[in-house]
């Protein structure tokens, strides 16, 4: 239903961000349907989007989590370390929490799962107008599940991203330049922070929660 937009009220101006085209392309066209919203730009990656954001100061900015190049937590860390007002919800066809978790650190306003963009779509833009967080009860579920739990360090992920190539210690160390009882101890550490039973447990916990992916 289309809402009905007081004419003294400007519409909500939404910049769209995201790499597919279908995806892009179903976003503005139910955005666009609103008499209360306006889309003030799409763009396929987030290599511009400071850029576009300062030339068009979107009320609320839609923009997915991976797209190549320049990732949505990138772009989102960049956009708010600049403009700490931004209100920015990320796409995601995820529902790990480690990427969520990292985007509401940032400051993301909200999460949207692209399985209910449908239905959720259109009330989240007018929350996350309004000043409040748009957060999914599986999406809240999640974050909660790990709550208080250990984060990976980088280089500990970049071990484990190496191992889940099927890689071993020795080719591990050698791809990251560091020793091979440094990689040992490193995933000593990842098995403890992930309460995995072995490396192999240790990667479907780690897809699982979107700390990598295969």
């Amino acid at each position: 239903m289309r809402a009905s937009a007081s004419c003294n009220m400007p519409p909500i101006r939404v910049l769209v961000v995201d790499d597919h085209p279908i995806v892009r392309a179903g976003l503005v066209d139910t955005i666009g349907g609103q008499s209360d919203m306006a889309v003030v730009a799409e763009l396929e990656d987030a290599v511009r989007l400071r850029e576009s954001y300062e030339a068009l100061r979107p009320h609320v900015t839609i923009m997915d989590i991976a797209m190549p190049e320049v990732d949505g937590i990138q772009a989102l860390e960049a956009l708010r370390s600049q403009h700490d007002n931004a209100r920015v919800i990320m796409l995601t066809a995820l529902a790990g929490d480690h990427q969520l978790r990292r985007a509401m650190e940032l400051g993301a306003s909200g999460i949207l799962m692209k399985s209910s963009i449908r239905q959720d779509l259109l009330d989240a833009i007018r929350a996350v107008h309004a000043g409040r967080r748009w957060i999914p009860a599986d999406v809240a579920r999640a974050l909660v599940e790990h709550l208080g739990q250990p984060h990976l360090s980088e280089r500990e992920i970049a071990v484990l991203r190496s191992a889940a190539a099927g890689n071993g210690n020795k080719q591990i160390g050698v791809r990251l330049g560091i020793a091979e009882d440094t990689v040992k101890t490193h995933m000593r550490t990842i098995l403890q922070k992930l309460d995995a039973r072995d490396r192999t447990h240790a990667v479907a916990i780690a897809v699982k929660r979107g700390i990598i992916s295969l």
